[in-house]
């Protein structure tokens, strides 16, 4: 967005961030506040401090202090998000959905980076990984983050004194992703929000203590799984001698599966048309630390027209859940990883230039003020227009730009 088409918004965007006046002790402080998200709202094509700084007519060091050193609660402006999309935006079937990604940094100051797998770049890269927490309608026409966390590697948490160069407070050690996502989910349902489903991608389908958490806070899962994930297409206890089998032979050559006709489903639209899959589904049993678990769903789904092209899905939902309502929580990160590239590329979450702990877990955290913001201005602007597209889908921005161009 320009200047003037930021401004067009004025009214609205002060409305907005006076909800998290609070969470600063003096007036200069919530200012910076303004001047960041008017930044990350703004069409500069680097959303760092010095840009975003300039843009404001602001000096630099100003914006580099209110996210390193000025005195606020980062936890408590965490905390009023949530509470806004709890109040204004509440579904009680909404998806839960857990997402990483990858900030590909050079040299080694950065809090948190270290050489690892970087989704951003697909491959081994020199990266800051973030978890995320995000939020979907269960129509998936309002989508925002609700959480993201510096994930801090193994190799920093053993080295204090390194930690301690960059500011991470000693109460910060090495979690697992797994563990980090579901101390997001915890701080979200604390704040009001309501989950019918959490989602996630095959690395977090794999993790059992996952899923067992999951399961212990009272929530149904539809997770990507590995097709080298075992189980049972019945009740092991039954026939003790029977063996676990990969979900990949289990849906390929058992008759519970191959007797069935493949169900298509209209995925979602692409610039090349349509994308359908197809699938199918049975009851399975888990064997994990001498007990039996289940049963589940087992979902096997493939591309209609590359059928090379599939997905394996475990689910907690009641036998009576349909495939259709399977599919559709499954398939919900597909809109929410856009909406997380449109995190990156639009309001500049990969940007930040920050070397210390705090400064980086601030802009975070002011991304999803950002976001959010954008979120509930693209769907009133939509109204009750129906679209099959979600909040905030690909071309939300532009959409955005041209309505506030013309009330400029």
């Amino acid at each position: 967005m320009t200047p003037e088409q930021i401004a067009a918004l004025g009214p609205e965007l002060a409305e907005f961030l006076g909800e998290f006046a609070d969470c600063f002790g003096r007036p200069e402080t919530r200012l910076h506040l303004q001047n960041y998200v008017r930044g990350q709202l703004s069409d500069l094509p680097r959303k760092s401090v010095e840009p975003i700084a300039l843009f404001n007519g602001v000096e630099p060091r100003t914006l580099q202090e209110f996210l390193g050193t000025d005195v606020w609660d980062q936890a408590r402006l965490r905390g009023h998000v949530q509470r806004i999309v709890a109040f204004h935006h509440s579904d009680p079937e909404a998806i839960g959905i857990i997402d990483e990604s990858g900030h590909p940094k050079k040299g080694t100051k950065t809090a948190c980076v270290q050489r690892q797998y970087c989704g951003n770049t697909g491959k081994m890269d020199n990266c800051v990984v973030t978890v995320h927490l995000s939020y979907a309608s269960y129509d998936t026409r309002f989508r925002t983050m609700l959480d993201s966390t510096p994930y801090l590697p193994e190799s920093w948490h053993l080295d204090r004194p390194r930690c301690g160069q960059a500011r991470i407070p000693d109460d910060v050690v090495y979690r697992s992703k797994y563990v980090i996502a579901l101390e997001q989910i915890d701080r979200a349902i604390a704040n009001g929000v309501q989950f019918g489903w959490i989602t996630a991608d095959e690395w977090y389908g794999k993790m059992m203590p996952f899923l067992a958490g999951v399961e212990a806070r009272g929530l149904h899962y539809v997770v990507e799984i590995p097709r080298n994930f075992s189980g049972f297409l019945h009740d092991p206890s039954l026939k003790p001698s029977s063996r676990a089998r990969p979900v990949e032979q289990l849906c390929r050559y058992s008759r519970p599966m191959t007797r069935q006709p493949w169900k298509r489903f209209h995925v979602k639209d692409t610039d090349k048309g349509p994308m359908v899959w197809e699938a199918r589904a049975t009851r399975m049993w888990l064997y994990r630390d001498g007990r039996v678990l289940g049963p589940y769903w087992l979902v096997h789904a493939r591309n209609v027209l590359d059928t090379a092209e599939e997905k394996f899905f475990l689910s907690n939902a009641a036998p009576e859940t349909r495939l259709e309502t399977l599919l559709h929580v499954g398939f919900a990160r597909w809109p929410v990883e856009r909406c997380l590239e449109d995190k990156k590329t639009e309001l500049g979450l990969s940007h930040f230039e920050v070397r210390n702990y705090p400064a980086l877990e601030r802009h975070l955290l002011i991304t999803l003020v950002s976001h959010l913001f954008l979120a509930q201005q693209t769907d009133r602007l939509r109204g009750e227009k129906p679209t099959h597209h979600a909040v905030p889908d690909p071309h939300c921005y532009q959409r955005l730009d041209r309505h506030l161009a013309a009330a400029t």
